[in-house]
Formats: structure tokens, C-alpha cells, sequence
């Protein structure tokens, strides 16, 4: 399949404001974001996908491809699919979307969740990570339940499943996968997906995946045994990622 890796970046973050053009490493984080997925080599287009004119400047100043979306798109999914219908993406058949607020996203989630639909096996695809035993006390932290089969069972912030005898817990922590925010969809998958209406389970746990799958359509699910990274959400995060930043560029050339 021909693939597109769509970064969607929108410049109204409540907790951190303006966070596509904070800076990371001395650059706009929207900028190191799409540096990185565009060395992954995953997708045979990487772009932005934004609204605000500032942000799609900062990217086309670094050599980066955009696409302005509307102002009215809600959700990550909703502005890849405006990029889907764009003419220049129709000769496209699989689009990936990779959060604007993750620069240590791993290559092996991106490439693994893109695997899902490009080897035909779902229309849908995303990845987890093995879960570890303090990840049920983190409602921030979306886990994921899957079958036998690979397809998600549910995504839940609660601590899914539910143990009812503490003597089950060592049995638990392999069941449970930390879900990571990357996602994977046929064209015509992503259409279906914004063509159904909301779903009460989505708005109740404010998860968007949660609609297609309370509507049936499969979502496969690679397991990546790597660590998951945490994104960038407050400022706190932000010196953090600062602080980490030199070390991991320098760690990523030994790597390459």
C-alpha cells in the first residue's frame, strides 16, 4: 500500500500553550517531531497537518511538506482524514498518524503500527507496549485488552481488566498493554470511522478509538516489546524533554 504519515498539529493545547512552536532542542517541537518520523522511512509522504499559518511556516522554513486542514477539525483522526481527501493524497491508500507532541516516539511503534493495514490484515491499526504493574494506577495512561487474534477488545483509562482477587494480579499485568497514541487506517476505514456517530463509550472515556471499535470495525493491535515514552503535555515535560534531548539525538546517531 501507498502510505502517508500524517503529523496532525493544532496550536490550541490548553496545558501548554502554543506547543507545536515551543521550543525542544532549539527548534520548534512540531519541527524535531517531524525530523524524526521523516528519518523513520515508514511512509512514502511525511506531513503536518495544521491549521494555524505559524506552524505551517516553522516546517516549510525546516524543508517540511504541509497540508492546512480547517480550524473545525476535533480530533487527530478528523485532520488526517482532511488530508485524505485532498487531491494530491488520493493516490494513497493507507494513512498513519503520528502525534505532533511525541519526539521520542519509536520508530518500531510507527513501523509496527503502520504493518497492521498495510499487510492487509486489519483495516485499523495501532500499537502497546508490555504493560508494567504502575500503569493501572494512572488513569493518563490508556490500556488496551486485546484477543487472541490481535484485534483490541477495549481501550479503557480504568484499570482494565478488573481484579477481583489481588492473588490474580501477577496474572493480570501480562493481559494488560499500555496503548501508544499511534494509528494506522485504510482510506476507506478512515472514512467509515468519522462517517459513524459518536459513541457514548468514547465521550464517557474520552478516547476517539473507542468509536469504531464499539461499531465493529477491527482494530489490530501490534505488541512492541519497548519501552513507551511519554509525550510532551505540560511544561513541566517540556524541561524534561529539554533536559533528555542532546543525550537522545546522540544516542539515536550511534543507532542510525
Amino acid at each position: 500500500m501507498k502510505t502517508a504519515v500524517v503529523i496532525p498539529a493544532r496550536l490550541g493545547a490548553q496545558r501548554l500553550p502554543r506547543k507545536p512552536l515551543r521550543e525542544l532542542g532549539g527548534e520548534p517541537l512540531i519541527v524535531q517531531v517531524w525530523r524524526r518520523v521523516a528519518r523513520m522511512g515508514v511512509g512514502d509522504r511525511v506531513v503536518v497537518a495544521t491549521d494555524d499559518a505559524s506552524v505551517a511556516a516553522a516546517v516549510r522554513a525546516a524543508g517540511g511538506d504541509v497540508a492546512m486542514t480547517s480550524s473545525e477539525c476535533g480530533s487527530g483522526t478528523e485532520r488526517v482524514a482532511a488530508v485524505a481527501r485532498m487531491p494530491e493524497f488520493g493516490e494513497f491508500d493507507a494513512f498513519v498518524n503520528v502525534q505532533g507532541d511525541e519526539p521520542f516516539v519509536s520508530e518500531s511503534f510507527v513501523r509496527a503500527a503502520a504493518e497492521q493495514v498495510q499487510s492487509g490484515r486489519f483495516p485499523l491499526g495501532t500499537v502497546a507496549a508490555r504493560a508494567r504493574e504502575d500503569i493501572f494506577a494512572r488513569p493518563m495512561v490508556v490500556k488496551v485488552v486485546v484477543g487472541v487474534d490481535g484485534r483490541a477488545m477495549y481501550f479503557s483509562r480504568a484499570p482494565i481488566p478488573y481484579l477481583r482477587d489481588a492473588a490474580d494480579a501477577p496474572v493480570r499485568v501480562p493481559l494488560t498493554l499500555q496503548h501508544i497514541g499511534v494509528y494506522a487506517y485504510t482510506r476507506d476505514a478512515l472514512e467509515g470511522w468519522l462517517a459513524l456517530p459518536p459513541h457514548p463509550l468514547e465521550e464517557i472515556e474520552r478516547l476517539e478509538q473507542l468509536r469504531p471499535l464499539a461499531h465493529g470495525i477491527p482494530f489490530g493491535v501490534a505488541v512492541v516489546d519497548e519501552r513507551a515514552e511519554h509525550g510532551i503535555d505540560t511544561e513541566e515535560d517540556l524541561q524534561l524533554a529539554n533536559a533528555r534531548w542532546e543525550s537522545f539525538v546522540a544516542e539515536e546517531s550511534v543507532c542510525r
